[in-house]
Protein backbone atom coordinates (compact mmCIF):
# COMPACT_ATOMS: atom_id res chain seq x y z
CA UNK A 1 0.00 0.00 0.00
CA UNK A 2 1.18 3.59 -0.69
CA UNK A 3 1.68 6.39 2.13
CA UNK A 4 1.23 9.48 0.17
CA UNK A 5 2.70 12.17 2.28
CA UNK A 6 1.28 15.37 0.57
CA UNK A 7 4.07 18.40 -0.32
CA UNK A 8 1.96 20.39 -2.50
CA UNK A 9 0.67 23.49 -0.37
CA UNK A 10 2.63 26.87 0.02
CA UNK A 11 4.19 27.38 3.15
CA UNK A 12 2.79 30.71 3.08
CA UNK A 13 2.96 30.27 7.48
CA UNK A 14 5.87 28.84 7.11
CA UNK A 15 7.45 31.39 5.31
CA UNK A 16 9.27 28.93 2.70
CA UNK A 17 8.95 25.43 1.84
CA UNK A 18 7.65 23.48 4.61
CA UNK A 19 9.47 20.37 3.52
CA UNK A 20 12.86 21.49 3.39
CA UNK A 21 12.49 23.50 7.09
CA UNK A 22 15.00 21.86 9.28
CA UNK A 23 13.41 19.95 12.09
CA UNK A 24 15.91 17.84 14.49
CA UNK A 25 18.70 17.47 12.30
CA UNK A 26 16.97 16.26 9.04
CA UNK A 27 14.02 17.89 6.53
CA UNK A 28 10.48 17.85 8.29
CA UNK A 29 9.54 15.38 5.48
CA UNK A 30 11.79 12.90 6.27
CA UNK A 31 9.84 12.12 9.55
CA UNK A 32 6.58 10.88 7.94
CA UNK A 33 8.83 9.79 5.25
CA UNK A 34 10.41 7.57 7.80
CA UNK A 35 7.34 6.57 9.32
CA UNK A 36 5.78 5.40 6.80
CA UNK A 37 8.74 3.18 5.68
CA UNK A 38 8.69 1.75 9.56
CA UNK A 39 5.04 0.91 9.01
CA UNK A 40 6.00 -1.27 5.81
CA UNK A 41 4.42 0.82 3.01
CA UNK A 42 5.71 2.13 -0.40
CA UNK A 43 6.25 6.37 0.82
CA UNK A 44 5.51 8.52 -2.41
CA UNK A 45 5.69 12.48 -2.18
CA UNK A 46 2.64 13.96 -3.81
CA UNK A 47 3.65 17.87 -5.01
CA UNK A 48 3.52 20.13 -7.06
CA UNK A 49 6.24 20.51 -9.83
CA UNK A 50 8.97 22.80 -9.31
CA UNK A 51 8.49 22.18 -5.40
CA UNK A 52 11.60 22.15 -4.06
CA UNK A 53 12.60 18.38 -2.07
CA UNK A 54 15.22 16.38 -0.68
CA UNK A 55 17.03 14.62 -3.50
CA UNK A 56 16.18 11.14 -4.14
CA UNK A 57 12.68 10.72 -3.06
CA UNK A 58 9.66 9.26 -5.62
CA UNK A 59 7.42 12.50 -6.28
CA UNK A 60 4.03 11.92 -7.68
CA UNK A 61 3.26 15.53 -9.55
CA UNK A 62 -0.04 17.20 -8.91
CA UNK A 63 -1.47 19.83 -11.19
CA UNK A 64 -0.18 23.34 -10.37
CA UNK A 65 -3.90 24.44 -9.61
CA UNK A 66 -5.68 24.43 -7.24
CA UNK A 67 -3.86 24.58 -3.89
CA UNK A 68 -6.08 22.15 -1.87
CA UNK A 69 -4.75 18.94 0.17
CA UNK A 70 -7.39 17.31 -1.85
CA UNK A 71 -5.87 17.20 -5.17
CA UNK A 72 -3.01 15.60 -3.69
CA UNK A 73 -5.38 12.45 -2.37
CA UNK A 74 -7.04 12.56 -5.74
CA UNK A 75 -3.78 12.32 -7.30
CA UNK A 76 -2.82 9.91 -5.13
CA UNK A 77 -5.72 7.80 -5.33
CA UNK A 78 -5.39 8.06 -9.44
CA UNK A 79 -1.78 7.31 -9.42
CA UNK A 80 -2.19 4.18 -6.70
CA UNK A 81 -4.68 2.60 -8.19
CA UNK A 82 -5.75 1.30 -4.48
CA UNK A 83 -6.25 2.77 -1.06
CA UNK A 84 -3.72 5.22 -0.08
CA UNK A 85 -2.72 6.75 3.53
CA UNK A 86 -2.11 10.23 3.21
CA UNK A 87 -0.50 12.39 5.65
CA UNK A 88 0.82 15.56 5.87
CA UNK A 89 4.68 16.82 5.03
CA UNK A 90 4.18 18.99 8.24
CA UNK A 91 3.26 16.14 10.38
CA UNK A 92 6.93 14.81 12.01
CA UNK A 93 4.92 13.31 15.10
CA UNK A 94 2.83 10.73 13.23
CA UNK A 95 3.74 7.27 15.07
CA UNK A 96 4.20 4.53 12.20
CA UNK A 97 2.03 2.17 14.33
CA UNK A 98 -0.89 4.26 13.49
CA UNK A 99 0.04 4.42 9.71
CA UNK A 100 0.38 0.79 9.92
CA UNK A 101 -3.06 0.29 11.49
CA UNK A 102 -4.87 2.82 9.21
CA UNK A 103 -3.09 0.52 6.55
CA UNK A 104 -4.73 -2.53 7.27
CA UNK A 105 -8.15 -1.43 8.03
CA UNK A 106 -11.17 -0.99 8.12
CA UNK A 107 -10.91 2.00 10.21
CA UNK A 108 -9.89 4.58 7.86
CA UNK A 109 -9.57 7.57 10.15
CA UNK A 110 -8.67 8.93 13.33
CA UNK A 111 -10.97 10.71 15.34
CA UNK A 112 -9.01 13.45 18.35
CA UNK A 113 -10.71 14.92 21.24
CA UNK A 114 -11.40 17.86 18.35
CA UNK A 115 -13.16 15.38 15.98
CA UNK A 116 -12.02 13.54 12.68
CA UNK A 117 -8.44 14.16 11.54
CA UNK A 118 -7.99 14.31 7.90
CA UNK A 119 -4.13 13.19 8.18
CA UNK A 120 -3.31 10.65 8.58
CA UNK A 121 -6.20 8.82 6.93
CA UNK A 122 -6.61 6.17 4.46
CA UNK A 123 -8.47 7.28 1.66
CA UNK A 124 -10.39 4.55 -0.76
CA UNK A 125 -10.30 4.58 -4.60
CA UNK A 126 -14.44 4.22 -4.25
CA UNK A 127 -14.47 7.64 -2.85
CA UNK A 128 -12.95 9.37 -5.79
CA UNK A 129 -16.13 10.75 -7.07
CA UNK A 130 -16.89 12.66 -4.30
CA UNK A 131 -13.30 13.94 -3.71
CA UNK A 132 -13.40 14.82 -7.34
CA UNK A 133 -16.93 16.81 -6.20
CA UNK A 134 -14.82 18.04 -2.94
CA UNK A 135 -12.12 19.49 -4.67
CA UNK A 136 -13.94 21.19 -7.52
CA UNK A 137 -16.10 23.42 -4.54
CA UNK A 138 -12.55 23.64 -2.61
CA UNK A 139 -14.91 22.04 0.44
CA UNK A 140 -13.19 22.04 3.78
CA UNK A 141 -11.11 18.45 4.72
CA UNK A 142 -12.38 17.72 7.57
CA UNK A 143 -16.06 18.39 6.07
CA UNK A 144 -15.25 16.43 3.05
CA UNK A 145 -14.05 13.42 5.32
CA UNK A 146 -16.70 13.30 7.74
CA UNK A 147 -19.22 13.00 4.68
CA UNK A 148 -17.62 10.17 3.51
CA UNK A 149 -18.45 8.78 7.42
CA UNK A 150 -15.66 6.23 7.43
CA UNK A 151 -15.05 4.00 10.02
CA UNK A 152 -12.64 5.90 12.90
CA UNK A 153 -9.84 4.68 15.80
CA UNK A 154 -9.77 7.13 18.72
CA UNK A 155 -6.65 8.35 19.56
CA UNK A 156 -4.72 11.52 20.55
CA UNK A 157 -4.54 14.44 18.92
CA UNK A 158 -0.25 15.50 20.17
CA UNK A 159 0.88 13.21 17.60
CA UNK A 160 -0.86 14.41 14.83
CA UNK A 161 -0.54 17.95 15.26
CA UNK A 162 1.62 19.80 12.33
CA UNK A 163 3.83 22.26 12.34
CA UNK A 164 3.08 25.23 10.15
CA UNK A 165 5.14 28.42 11.79
CA UNK A 166 8.64 29.16 12.57
CA UNK A 167 7.53 29.50 15.79
CA UNK A 168 6.26 25.82 15.86
CA UNK A 169 9.27 24.92 14.00
CA UNK A 170 11.61 25.90 17.08
CA UNK A 171 9.62 24.65 19.64
CA UNK A 172 9.24 21.00 18.60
Amino acid sequence: MIAAVLAGGRGRRMGAPKALAEFAGASLIERPLAAAREAGLDAVVVAKPGTPLPPGLTVWHEPEEPFHPLLGIVTALERAKGPVVAVGCDQPFVPAELLARLARGPEAAVVTEGGIEPFPARYEPAWLPQLRAALAREAPMRATLEALAPATIAFEAAPLRSINTPEELERG
